[in-house]
C-alpha cells in the first residue's frame, strides 16, 4: 500500500521532508480494526514528531505519522465485538503504532468511535484528537459537574486552535460555565465567539483583560498553548481550590508552590496515555468518540474543520504541516483521500 513518511528530521520546505513509498497493509489480530483511511487531519503533534524523531540520523525505514482518521473497516481481529467489516469509523489512533498517512491502518476498536452519519469525511476527520484532548480535559482530569458547577468560568488559553476550537464547544454545550477563551486576531476572536465563548480576551495583556470583564480571577484553566510562558500569570488568576490542566508542557522545572495557598488542583492531559499504556479504562476513548459522533449528528457540536486539501500526497502532507508550523491557522486542516 502507498504510505508517505521521512526518514529525516528536515525544514517542510525540503525536498525530502516527506516522501512516498511502499509497506506491507498488515492483518489485523486480536481486538484490531483493518481501515481504508478516507480522510486524515494534521495536528501539532504531527510537526513535532517530523521536527525531531530523526534529528541528526537518517532512519533505516521511513517513519509514518498521522493520527487522526476517517474510514471503511475491511477486515477484523477475531476478539473484535463491537464493530463490523463495513462500518464507518473515526479515531485519533495510537502514537506507537504506525500513523494514519497509509492507504489503510490497523488500530485498536477500544479507541474507535462510530463516525458521524450526518457530516462529510473531511469534516469527521478533524474532530477525533482535540475532541479527545478537550472532553478527557473538561470531564476526566477536572471532573466538572454540569449542575454542581454551573456559573463558573473556565479560561481556555488559545481558544482558535485546534483544541480551543472544541474545548469552547463542549465546556458552552455540555456544562453551564462561563466560557472565557483567548485570542488576538479578528478573525480568531470571530471564530472564537461564533463557537460559543462567552468572553474573548487579548493573550498579550491577559490580567488587565480579564479585570475589564469582572474576571479576575478563574475557576479552571486549561492551557493548549505554552504552560512555561504563562505560568506566574496562571498562578495570579487561579481561583482559591481551582484547577489548572496543560497539554504543552515545559522546558524548565515550574515553581509548584504558586499554587499551594491556593490549594490548586493541576493535571497533565495526554489523550495517548490510555493507548500507550493500555489502561483498564482504555474504551473510554471509544465511548467519547460515540458520544462526540452523536452530538454532532445532533448538530449541538460543530466541526472545526476549515481548510481541507484534496488527495493523499506529498505535497498535501507538505501544506498541512506548513499550516500547522505557521502558528496562525485557525480549527483543523484536513487532507481528503
Amino acid at each position: 500500500m502507498k504510505a508517505i513518511g521521512f526518514k529525516k528530521s528536515l525544514d517542510i520546505l525540503e525536498q525530502e521532508s516527506f516522501i512516498e513509498f511502499e509497506m506491507e497493509k498488515g492483518k489485523p489480530f486480536g481486538r484490531d480494526l483493518l481501515v481504508k483511511i478516507e480522510a486524515t487531519s494534521v495536528n501539532p503533534v504531527d510537526f513535532k514528531i517530523r521536527q525531531n524523531a530523526a534529528k541528526g540520523s537518517v532512519l533505516e525505514i521511513p517513519k509514518v505519522i498521522g493520527w487522526d482518521a476517517v474510514g471503511k473497516i475491511v477486515e477484523i481481529g477475531e476478539k473484535v465485538t463491537n464493530f463490523k467489516v463495513g462500518d464507518a469509523v473515526f479515531y485519533a489512533g495510537d502514537l506507537t503504532r504506525t500513523g494514519s498517512n497509509t492507504e489503510y491502518q490497523l488500530v485498536d476498536e477500544r479507541i474507535v468511535g462510530h463516525k458521524p452519519k450526518n457530516i462529510s469525511n473531511a469534516a469527521a476527520a478533524a474532530m477525533p484528537l482535540t475532541t479527545l484532548t478537550a472532553y478527557e480535559s473538561i470531564f476526566d482530569r477536572i471532573k466538572v459537574d454540569a449542575d454542581k458547577d454551573k456559573g463558573k468560568s473556565i479560561l481556555i488559553l488559545a481558544g482558535a486552535g485546534g483544541v480551543g476550537s472544541i474545548a469552547i464547544q463542549l465546556a458552552k454545550q455540555l456544562t453551564g460555565l462561563v466560557v472565557i477563551a483567548t485570542a488576538s486576531r479578528k478573525e480568531s476572536i470571530d471564530w472564537c465567539h461564533e463557537l460559543g465563548a462567552d468572553y474573548v480576551v487579548n493573550h498579550r495583556n491577559l490580567k488587565e483583560e480579564l479585570k475589564a470583564i469582572d474576571h479576575d480571577e478563574v475557576d479552571y484553566i486549561l492551557d493548549f498553548v505554552d504552560l512555561e510562558g504563562y505560568w506566574e500569570t496562571i498562578g495570579d488568576i487561579i481561583k482559591p481550590q481551582g484547577h489548572i490542566v496543560s497539554i504543552t508542557g515545559s522546558s524548565v522545572p515550574l515553581n509548584l508552590d504558586i499554587l499551594k495557598s491556593k490549594s490548586v488542583s493541576f493535571s497533565w492531559e495526554f489523550m495517548y496515555t490510555r493507548s500507550m499504556f493500555s489502561t483498564r479504562d482504555m474504551e473510554r476513548q471509544s465511548d467519547i468518540l460515540n458520544h462526540v459522533s452523536k452530538l454532532l449528528d445532533e448538530g449541538i457540536l460543530k466541526s472545526t474543520a476549515t481548510t481541507v486539501l484534496k488527495g493523499f500526497s506529498v505535497e498535501n502532507v507538505k501544506k498541512s504541516h506548513q499550516l500547522q508550523e505557521s502558528g496562525k491557522s485557525i480549527g483543523k486542516t484536513v487532507i481528503e483521500y
